[in-house]
């Protein structure tokens, strides 16, 4: 797991798995955590990595519900849980459904973790919207295709946007159940005019980029998304992206868009 600051109210920590990242922020007197690691030392050594740099959890917002992003309450588990309605409707469809892919996660890589996940109440939160942290906000934005459901979280005074599974300069656009090539591109168009406005973009799998950064794999992505509805698995991958692992991911968005 490695720390980085990318404003002083806001640090990404990226996990060694899938490099997932988890952003703290803190408004003035209280901070909160968005997504999470994976790894169970990680999640362990995150409330002291918080502690130390000034960052005082009161609660915890996930960008949706896939399983790795939704680990802080093992980290925290006093913390309240935000997610976006779409999530909250989600979860609420699928029961136990993080929890068991958490379990075979784990027993596949033979991990033990102190407890088990447990989610309890969470509150969904009304997305396009804004959420306080002390006498700050941030704003909550849509974002559907790579999932149902889904948000980003803008941090206005610190100019940076924290995307979930967009943009992510390490993973092509994933197409899972749920989601839908036009929904993900009518994302990224709305995110285009974020991201031209922050300074900082935190994916959910890769470490933190810069305007230009966070710019070009936007348009990569778009590129891709096009080729795909229009070629199928005949679509080439984005340049830099073109791994085994990607190849798979490319062969399973195919068969979810029928090409």
């Amino acid at each position: 797991m490695r720390a980085v600051g990318v404003h002083a109210d806001v640090v990404v920590v990226t996990s060694q798995v899938w490099q997932t990242s988890c952003t703290l922020v803190r408004g003035e007197s209280e901070a909160f955590v968005i997504d999470s690691p994976v790894l169970p030392a990680e999640l362990e050594a995150l409330p002291s990595l918080a502690e130390q740099a000034g960052f005082d959890v009161a609660g915890l917002l996930a960008t949706h519900a896939d399983w790795d992003h939704l680990l802080g309450r093992l980290a925290f588990p006093e913390a309240s849980l935000g997610v976006a309605e779409t999530t909250a409707a989600r979860l609420a469809a699928e029961p136990g459904a993080a929890q068991r892919e958490l379990r075979a996660f784990d027993e596949q890589h033979y991990l033990e973790r102190e407890r088990p996940l447990s989610l309890g109440q969470v509150q969904a939160l009304p997305v396009p919207g804004r959420c306080g942290i002390g006498e700050r906000e941030r704003e909550l934005h849509p974002a559907d295709g790579h999932t149902a459901d889904g948000m980003v979280v803008s941090v206005p005074w610190a100019k940076c946007l924290v995307v979930g599974d967009y943009i992510s300069p390490v993973e092509i656009p994933m197409v899972s159940p749920g989601g839908s090539l036009n929904a993900y591109l009518a994302t990224l168009a709305r995110l285009r005019p974020l991201v031209e406005a922050a300074d900082a973009v935190v994916p959910g799998h890769g470490g933190p980029l810069d305007r230009e950064g966070a710019l070009a794999v936007l348009g990569e992505d778009e590129e891709y998304l096009r080729a795909l509805g229009e070629r199928g698995a005949d679509a080439p991958l984005p340049p830099g992206r073109d791994t085994a692992e990607q190849r798979h991911i490319h062969g399973e968005n195919a068969r979810a868009v029928g090409g």
